[in-house]
């Protein structure tokens, strides 16, 4: 028994077929067009190729950048994708393979956090929400065992936390978001800051950038700030003070036991878990009087949407 599990991702579609132990045993990788249609296509001829080497798929699960409803199948909404307003994926994509396999559509950090619950850091967890600090800041929630999908599918939009009055704009069209100031967007901008108010101290974050402070990435204030770069470490400590404060805020409504934090930013481990840590024990409400969650980076790594996509198609 397999399912194939596809990651949609901004710049690659990822795919893999899984047993029923979500151990991956095949894979795909295609570019990703910002067509839906051609998105459909590139889906379709994969589970084609899929099912001529594995008779026994299940399912295809599919996990998507975007808000999906609560009927995992529609995106009521995606940033990358225009056409995916109020969009059946699950029919267009099961059209195309003559519905022979029921399509699941998942958000892609809710596969993300899945996966890590299933099979990473997250095992043996009760309460759990994760964390994904990449361009934007993703979440993921898990009560009593079950993935939290809320009442319409738009549960854990944790990235969207309103964390400062009339702060910095959103993508999302709001302002002071949690991601404005904790994500590896948020990364690069407390870099550039400290580099133009500190440029005596920015020798070797100038040297990463050639000398242009707008070419300033964030690898390059993750590979300074290992290195013991003060500027680098400065642009850590400020997304690991407002992780902290987001996982305060979250806590004070669902006091999770374990938070998982994930994406490409956490590479750099305690650089960025220590802050975090402390400023959550600063910002938590009763913090002296109460058990605080273990903080922890995610173990799955980047297989773990397609895990998580698989295991809830499959599930």
């Amino acid at each position: 028994m397999t399912t194939l599990a596809v990651d949609i991702g901004g710049t690659k579609i990822a795919a893999a077929v899984c047993d029923e132990n979500d151990s991956i045993i095949q894979r795909w990788r295609v570019p990703t067009p910002m067509d839906a249609d051609a998105i459909n296509e590139n889906i379709a001829k994969i589970y084609r190729e899929a099912a001529s080497s594995h008779d026994d798929i299940q399912a295809i699960g599919i996990s998507a950048a975007g808000n999906v409803a609560a009927d995992r199948r529609t995106l009521t909404f995606a940033a990358n994708i225009p056409a995916w307003i109020d969009y059946d994926l699950s029919e267009h994509v099961g059209a195309l393979i003559d519905h022979a396999v029921p399509v699941i559509v998942e958000n892609d950090a809710n596969c993300a956090g899945w996966g890590e619950y299933v099979h990473g850091a997250g095992q043996g967890s009760r309460n759990m929400v994760a964390l994904t600090v990449g361009t934007g800041l993703g979440g993921a929630i898990v009560i009593d065992g079950h993935l939290y999908r809320g009442s319409y599918g738009m549960a854990a939009e944790l990235g969207h936390l309103p964390m400062v009055p009339d702060g910095d704009h959103c993508g999302c069209g709001l302002r002071g978001c949690a991601e404005r100031y904790t994500s590896g967007t948020s990364l690069e901008n407390f870099a550039k800051s400290a580099v133009r108010r500190r440029p005596q101290d920015a020798k070797r974050l100038l040297e990463l950038c050639g000398g242009d402070v707008n070419k300033l990435e964030g690898p390059m204030v993750s590979q300074a700030a290992q290195e013991g770069d003060e500027l680098g470490l400065y642009a850590f400590g400020k997304i690991g003070e407002w992780l902290g404060r987001t996982m305060a805020a979250i806590s004070a409504v669902l006091d999770p036991d374990l938070f998982v934090i994930g994406g490409g930013v956490v590479a750099v481990g305690d650089i960025l878990l220590e802050p975090a840590r402390y400023n959550y024990a600063r910002f938590l409400e009763a913090s002296a009087y109460r058990t605080h969650a273990k903080i922890v980076a995610a173990t799955a790594g980047q297989d773990a949407g397609l895990i998580g996509a698989a295991n809830l198609a499959l599930h």
